[in-house]
């Protein structure tokens, strides 16, 4: 009888431990769910000048592309891990040119600024890049992968792929003053954390079972 009663206190003190556990995981779970919410970059063309395609300068030999993309981290508590950023150039559904700038790291509510000059596959695809109204358009993309950096952990890897279209002037410069907004593709991740749901769906099988 003594050691039933030895074996039925040891098994109520473990499955109180066992709740105490459980509450405690859940609490941390749905603070974290809470607080684990973060944006996608935003990405934006801000500089574009192909010196070719400038009237006054009246070189067409000079084909390469002068670009700047602009890359804000919006969220507050989250800083971004960049893998290498790929900028591809078309028209007209013909390649142009690629660069790639190096994978970097962000901050929390940072923006950063790269610039970058592309030389063209073909000069002709440049120069057949002007309208009838000595205007010219071409298309950036822009895709890589991220992580997020959540206290003391990263999240798994994001993609990214957005695009813009530039109109260039006579001047051989971006027609629009203002940034360009790049934005997303259909094959864009969707940049939300479903970790902390996970897991706490794995626990609760694990105390069901115990």
């Amino acid at each position: 009888m003594a050691q039933d009663g030895d074996h039925r206190g040891r098994k109520c003190c473990c499955c109180s431990l066992s709740l105490i556990l459980a509450v405690g995981f859940i609490t941390l779970l749905t603070w974290l769910s809470v607080r684990v919410r973060y944006s996608d970059p935003k990405c934006s063309i801000e500089y574009f000048y192909v010196p070719a395609l400038n009237k006054t300068l009246n070189s067409r030999t000079n084909t390469t592309l002068n670009f700047m993309v602009r890359l804000a981290n919006q969220n507050k508590e989250q800083g971004i891990y960049y893998d290498d950023v790929h900028l591809s150039l078309s028209n007209a559904n013909s390649s142009v040119a690629n660069y790639t700038v190096p994978r970097f790291y962000q901050g929390q509510k940072k923006k950063a600024k790269k610039w970058g000059q592309a030389l063209p596959f073909n000069n002709q695809t440049v120069l057949r890049a002007v309208l009838p109204n000595g205007s010219a358009v071409f298309r950036m993309g822009l895709k890589t992968q991220v992580r997020f950096k959540i206290a003391f952990w990263k999240t798994k890897r994001y993609g990214i792929d957005v695009g813009a279209d530039v109109e260039v002037n006579g001047d051989g410069v971006k027609a629009n003053k203002k940034g360009i907004k790049m934005k997303k593709s259909d094959s864009s991740s969707l940049l939300r954390s479903y970790f902390p749901v996970c897991v706490l769906m794995n626990l609760l099988v694990f105390f069901a079972i115990c």
